[in-house]
C-alpha cells in the first residue's frame, strides 16, 4: 500500500505564489508518474499537471506557463511550483501517483490519491 500526503496549500492573493508538496510512503517498488490534479466546487476534478519518473512534463493549457511540477525521485515526492495565481484556481489541490509496489510475492501495481489540500485565491 502506498500513502500520499500533501503541504502547502493556504490563502493567497491574486498573482501570489504557492509550493506544494506530495510526499509518497509505503512499500513502493516504483513511481512511475506523479501528479497534480485540481477539483473547485460543483466541478469535476481536472489534471493540472504530471511528470514521469525521467523528467517528462505535461500540464494543462490553463497552466499557461505559471505552474511548475518537478520531482525528486530520491525522496518519491512531487512539487507544484504556482505563480501568478488567479481567484479561479481555488479549488481542492489533489496528488496522484501510480506505479509498482512490494507485495508478497513479486510487485503489484498501485494508483494512490492523497487526501488533498486546499488552495484559496482570493484578496
Amino acid at each position: 500500500q502506498v500513502q500520499l500526503v500533501e503541504s502547502g496549500g493556504g490563502l493567497v492573493q491574486p498573482g501570489g505564489s504557492l509550493r506544494l508538496s506530495c510526499a509518497a510512503s509505503g512499500s513502493i517498488s516504483h513511481i512511475n508518474v506523479m501528479g497534480w490534479y485540481r477539483q473547485a466546487p460543483g466541478k469535476q476534478r481536472d489534471l493540472v499537471a504530471e511528470i514521469t519518473s525521467g523528467g517528462r512534463t505535461n500540464y494543462a493549457d490553463y497552466v499557461n506557463g505559471r505552474f511548475t511540477i518537478s520531482r525528486d525521485n530520491t525522496k518519491n515526492t512531487v512539487y507544484l511550483q504556482m505563480n501568478s495565481l488567479k481567484p479561479e484556481d481555488t479549488a481542492v489541490y489533489y496528488c496522484n501517483a501510480n506505479g509498482y509496489a512490494r507485495a508478497v510475492p513479486g510487485i503489484v501495481p498501485f494508483g494512490s490519491w492523497g487526501q488533498g489540500t486546499q488552495v484559496t485565491v482570493s484578496s
